[in-house]
């Protein structure tokens, strides 16, 4: 474990092993979005009080769940930045937030196309809702932070920071329908008891966040490539796989 930890500090070796993953993260990916969205949209019944207008739920929960997870992930790359000093970290750490940051904006549209028929109103400052925007503007605060610096080493500590601060808003925005009195529906899926929403269409739900977590793996991937081969463009190893020589 140790080992492949270590290994992570070769840029050299990611790239090689990441090329590796990417053509089946791809197709996983693919394959999963796809049936989730086919069951989901098309074979899932329809909910007994929102029609088929809860069909929505098949993109915006998934893009919410993994809007979160992107998040955790930035944060976890900047704690190890700053206690390792790992390069790889600092990449990681700054490719996801513009992942997660188009997430995020998709997860608010999406919501707020769904509140419209269900609500009456395409927006309201309810605890969650509020929460996730509060997530939207940290991924972008990130994004500008890093680009205000000269220094890129200071801008990564100063982004590491604003990272592990901001983590405090994930559990908020999970709980926050739990702790505040809210609009919106309490969680789809609960990890302490049994989910409220039956099984038919809970499964093509599932399959959709599997798979959307396997696309951001996979765009993360795509994306840290990129800055490695930027990053590294002067040493031997890139120029060796730019010419195709040995």
């Amino acid at each position: 474990m140790w080992s492949f930890f270590h290994k992570l500090g070769s840029p050299r070796w990611f790239y090689r092993i990441s090329g590796q993953w990417l053509p089946w993260l791809m197709v996983i990916s693919l394959a999963l979005l796809a049936w989730g969205a086919i069951w989901g949209l098309l074979f899932a019944p329809p909910d007994f009080r929102q029609g088929n207008s809860y069909r929505i739920v098949y993109i915006h929960v998934p893009t919410s769940m993994v809007a979160m997870g992107g998040y955790v992930t930035m944060a976890v790359a900047g704690a190890i930045f700053l206690i390792w000093r790992m390069k790889l970290a600092e990449v990681a750490m700054r490719c996801a937030a513009p992942i997660g940051a188009a997430l995020t904006f998709l997860a608010l549209v999406t919501g707020s196309l769904w509140g419209k028929p269900t609500w009456g109103a395409w927006w309201v400052w309810d605890a969650r809702i509020t929460s996730v925007l509060v997530l939207f503007f940290l991924y972008v605060g990130v994004i500008a932070l890093y680009e205000s610096f000269e220094n890129k080493q200071a801008a990564a500590k100063a982004c590491a920071v604003l990272s592990l601060v901001g983590l405090v808003n994930i559990p908020i925005i999970y709980w926050s329908v739990e702790w505040w009195y809210s609009l919106h529906q309490p969680a789809t899926i609960k990890f302490t008891s049994e989910s409220t929403m039956h099984s038919s269409m809970l499964r093509p739900l599932l399959i959709s966040i599997i798979g959307l977590y396997c696309f951001f793996a996979t765009v993360l991937l795509i994306h840290m490539r990129s800055e490695i081969l930027q990053r590294e463009r002067t040493t031997k190893w890139v120029r060796e796989l730019a010419t195709g020589e040995k």
